[in-house]
């Protein structure tokens, strides 16, 4: 007859039985933590999915706030709440601006509008005002100790340079004129701080993809090309750039389709295909994204992306006169929701795909709506002209006004007050 076990064999038993579990869950638990971790903005995107009430802004929020849980490189502090930066009005500003044409040699003579003549100068003076909060003031102190020993470096075209020299002239008049220069070194502009060991610098880039108009100084071809899957023909010089600030738009529209490269630049029999201009501008975003997680650490380096420069040439959009345009507006559009023909929604929506879809560290800086109101601050004819003017172009000062590109001081110091506000305050 079999004798039933004693009470201390059952305990034993019993005890070892929860040692077995308790060790289990003790392996099983980090595994559950790191997935938690990797993949808690899935299971929110998931969890909201599932419940009709949370809104598209709540999901945006959640979001951002698993973002925020992880502290940024240079960032001291946070804006407000909710408040969305890009989203406000323009006020006058009797402080402005930020500096003087006259005190700054580094600003091209494409962009010296008083020096060239422009009679007025109301088109410096107006500051952007967020609704909900207010941008901090760009400290030029803040910025160079920041840049001490680093590398901060604008990538794109002409209107990226225009941003580039921007935040030069904001911060050069702390500097002794012995411990500042500036060079221009193949595609780069170099502005060298000497006390910081730190240097601004533009990269001319149009597509950021390899083009036939990479030439920074020979870049004007009509039948333009761009080569598939080429951006680390560019993106080799950018590596070791601790801030860096993409730009890319004006340069693709050309008309709703555009030439793609399959192969090399170098073969005689060359393979082109014709796609549409929201295919290969989605195709040159996908490239860049690729380029910024493969080159880029985000513990260490910002990356940020200005969008589309907005240009007026059809002054009938705003209410003005047929066949004009920007030139000789000297106020700005007052319609709060006026969205210009020149920049086009499908390469906006494209640019929202391509960074919704990706996990890619980078800052958006959305200048677009707030530029669109500004027809008042283009160069139009107030510029270095390349080429001799025609006696009928003098004649029609709409035939030849630039209203594609910005007077400095200007516009675009504010773009840089933005890029200051997300860097420091994200």
């Amino acid at each position: 007859k079999m004798k039933p076990p004693s009470s201390s064999l059952y305990f034993s038993s019993y005890f070892l039985r929860k040692i077995r579990i308790s060790y289990f869950l003790l392996i099983l638990l980090p595994f559950l933590v790191l997935i938690i971790i990797l993949y808690s903005e899935k299971f929110n995107c998931i969890f909201s999915q599932l419940d009709p009430r949370i809104s598209s802004q709540q999901q945006n929020s959640i979001s951002s706030n698993i973002k925020k849980n992880k502290k940024l490189p240079f960032a001291i502090g946070e804006t407000k709440e909710g408040c969305n930066v890009f989203n406000g009005k323009w006020v006058w500003d009797e402080k402005r601006p930020l500096y003087e044409e006259s005190e700054c040699p580094y600003i091209q003579p494409q962009l010296t509008c008083q020096e060239h003549g422009r009679p007025d100068k109301n088109y410096q003076h107006w500051r952007w005002q967020p609704h909900d909060c207010s941008l901090p003031s760009f400290n030029a102190t803040l910025m160079l100790e920041t840049l001490r020993g680093k590398r901060m470096l604008f990538v794109g075209d002409s209107l990226n340079r225009g941003q580039y020299v921007s935040m030069v002239c904001l911060v050069h008049r702390l500097l002794p004129e012995n411990a500042k220069s500036m060079k221009t070194i193949g595609n780069f502009d170099v502005f060298t701080i000497k006390d910081y060991n730190a240097t601004i610098e533009f990269y001319w880039a149009p597509f950021l993809l390899e083009s036939n108009s990479d030439d920074a100084v020979k870049h004007r071809i009509e039948e333009r090309v761009v080569r598939k899957g080429s951006i680390n023909a560019h993106g080799k010089y950018w590596k070791g750039a601790n801030i860096i600030v993409f730009n890319t738009y004006l340069w693709w529209m050309r008309g709703p389709h555009f030439n793609i490269l399959q192969g090399s630049f170098d073969v005689e029999v060359k393979d082109i295909v014709e796609v549409s201009t929201e295919e290969a501008y989605g195709m040159a975003i996908k490239s860049m994204l690729r380029w910024i997680k493969r080159n880029m650490d985000s513990n260490k380096t910002r990356v940020f992306f200005t969008s589309m420069s907005p240009s007026h040439e059809k002054s009938i959009e705003w209410g003005g006169e047929p066949n004009k345009n920007c030139y000789n507006e000297t106020k700005m559009i007052e319609d709060p929701n006026y969205w210009g023909s020149d920049s086009r929604k499908s390469i906006m929506q494209v640019i929202k795909e391509e960074f919704g879809k990706s996990k890619v560290p980078i800052t958006f800086l959305n200048i677009t709506q707030l530029s669109s109101y500004r027809k008042d601050a283009h160069t139009t004819i107030y510029k270095k002209q390349w080429n001799k003017l025609t006696q009928e172009q003098l004649s029609n000062p709409f035939s030849y006004a630039d209203c594609v590109h910005w007077c400095l001081p200007g516009l675009q110091d504010t773009w840089n007050e933005l890029l200051f506000t997300k860097l420091f305050y994200p």
